[in-house]
């Protein structure tokens, strides 16, 4: 679930999610704000590429927001942080995290790209999450950085590593999503690096994904839905499922 063009509120939504039933969003940052410019980003190039958080919408205001719509909308099943760009970006996450938790009852729920799980103060502020979808699209470095092109110094190790860490703490559901992207992780040699990677991290699941919308790269096509069920097939010990990007 994201957020495909900006707009003064801080929720969209809600949407009926294929992975989550019915989500209501949360975007805590400006539109296009991000570590990473991923060619396949259904939202657009990155304009703004940083690895600084800052409060991006004051907290006050996220949770008047919140008050609002469940006053006059009905429950959603969770609540999602997502969007426009990378939600740990936003400087006062956790304390959102815990104001949402003690009001409200639904899953909370956390989509980012892993690129700041290498910070412990990160880590330490989403563990209260109930889901997180943590994306990692290549292990080698030359691929993730064709796919992700990130920001100087942001490497797969480092991502994989801050992964890793937050295993090590977290209690809730963690889910592992792969993007493919076809003629550049889809081969057996980078499949296989992946796949070594979720042995060790032994997420709830892993959710490959795919384009369906035209992404930032005109190159970037679709994976047919053969080849998706057969890296599906590769990921086979795990609980996998596969969707197509929206």
């Amino acid at each position: 679930m994201a957020r495909t063009g900006n707009n003064n509120n801080c929720l969209f939504g809600p949407v009926q999610s294929r992975r989550l039933g019915y989500s209501l969003g949360i975007d805590l940052i400006k539109f296009k704000t991000c570590t990473l410019n991923c060619v396949f980003c259904e939202c657009g190039k990155t304009t703004f590429m940083t690895p600084l958080r800052k409060i991006f919408f004051p907290t006050a205001r996220v949770l008047q927001e919140l008050s609002e719509f469940f006053a006059n909308n009905p429950p959603p099943d969770v609540l999602t942080f997502s969007g426009g760009g990378e939600p740990t970006l936003a400087g006062n996450i956790g304390d959102i995290i815990r104001e949402i938790k003690k009001k409200y009852p639904q899953k909370l729920c956390l989509l980012t790209n892993s690129t700041l799980l290498y910070d412990s103060k990160v880590r330490q502020e989403i563990l209260p999450v109930d889901i997180i979808i943590a994306s990692l699209n290549a292990v080698s470095p030359e691929v993730f950085t064709k796919i992700n092109q990130p920001l100087f110094g942001l490497t797969p190790t480092k991502v994989m590593n801050g992964l890793l860490e937050l295993k090590k703490l977290y209690k809730g559901r963690l889910l592992l999503e792969l993007f493919i992207v076809p003629g550049v992780n889809d081969t057996e040699q980078e499949l296989t690096l992946l796949r070594d990677f979720a042995k060790k991290l032994q997420p709830a699941g892993i959710q490959l994904n795919s384009l369906d919308r035209p992404g930032v790269e005109s190159w970037v096509q679709p994976a047919t839905p053969e080849k998706m069920l057969e890296i599906k097939k590769f990921f086979a010990e795990f609980n996998t499922n596969y969707y197509l990007k929206r």
